[in-house]
């Protein structure tokens, strides 16, 4: 008798610890460095998910690799609930582009948050005036117009998308996220980059050149900007961020965790930060998250594919 009360208290006490979660701050491991569109969305959500969460969320930029150093150390973190993982589709480029050896599926995920449209962007100092002019130059000077990206992330598949859809080639300069990428076309280093409508001070001020959006229609905040689609470029590119832990976080920790994110993408300051960053508030519960993340793996590994980056 003795063993077998033994025996349920074991049992017991760590459904106990865990049904009193979260005792401490959490740490959200953001991949890339303070100051980029992924530490800027997940800083304001933290803010919103503390609340609802009872604990503070504390964020830690580990950046590096292509988004990846961030990963390893998300992957390799205890699966308590006190580390948490800010993510983003370059979870499925890097990996199908070999640059990573860790995949979505070393993770549990909780909710998606948000879905930021991409626009190819270009430095004041190129000569075109829309995407037709640079379309003719890029065909007329194949692999010269260069672009700043992150390698086998999204602002690299975003432009080789359109590279596929044109018959164009550009030329790939690498840096570490988007402050860096953005420091250099706004210096003129580059001719194009990936970025977003967060930019539109910039373009509005003559420092940036918006050429075309990636949206099914035109966006509300920059109607004047055309989409790919209309003219002819059958290319459609956003950057989706959600939230994941490491696998075999107890289901009672990520329950908590779940039901504390929905609460934080509901609120309505969360919705206005969002619009600063050019980014629609887009919310999955773990389950539909689950799905999605399946079919966008699967539409990563195809990319990867079709613009020769396979390396799995």
């Amino acid at each position: 008798m003795k063993r077998l009360i033994a025996g349920i208290v074991a049992a017991v006490m760590p459904l106990a610890g865990f049904a009193a979660y979260p005792e401490r701050p959490v740490r959200l491991i953001v991949p890339w460095a303070a100051g980029g569109d992924t530490d800027n969305i997940f800083r304001p959500f933290a803010q919103m998910w503390q609340k609802h969460l009872g604990q503070t969320v504390v964020i830690a930029n580990v950046g590096g690799a292509s988004g990846t150093r961030g990963a390893k150390e998300a992957k390799d973190a205890a699966p308590d609930g006190y580390t948490l993982y800010a993510v983003h589709d370059y979870i499925h480029s890097t990996y199908y582009a070999g640059v990573a050896d860790v995949q979505y599926t070393d993770f549990e995920p909780i909710c998606l948050i948000a879905s930021t449209p991409s626009v190819l962007t270009a430095s004041p100092k190129t000569p075109w005036k829309s995407m037709q002019d640079l379309l003719a130059d890029a065909k007329a000077r194949p692999g010269q117009i260069t672009v700043g990206a992150t390698l086998a992330s999204t602002s690299h598949f975003f432009p080789a998308l359109i590279e596929k859809a044109t018959g164009t080639k550009f030329k790939y300069v690498s840096y570490e996220g988007l402050a860096p990428r953005m420091n250099a076309i706004l210096g003129g280093h580059v001719d194009l980059t990936d970025s977003n409508l967060t930019q539109k001070g910039k373009v509005e001020a003559g420092q940036l050149k918006f050429l075309a959006i990636a949206t099914e229609k035109r966006h509300p905040e920059m109607p004047s900007v055309p989409t790919l689609k209309e003219l002819g470029v059958n290319v459609v590119f956003d950057v989706n961020r959600g939230i994941m832990v490491p696998k075999g976080t107890p289901a009672e920790v990520i329950g908590k965790l779940g039901a504390s994110c929905a609460a934080a993408a509901k609120e309505g300051e969360f919705a206005k930060a969002m619009k600063l960053q050019g980014t629609d508030v887009r919310y999955l519960d773990r389950a539909a998250y689950t799905k999605w993340l399946k079919e966008a793996d699967e539409m990563n590994k195809t990319i990867a594919k079709d613009l020769g980056l396979y390396k799995r």
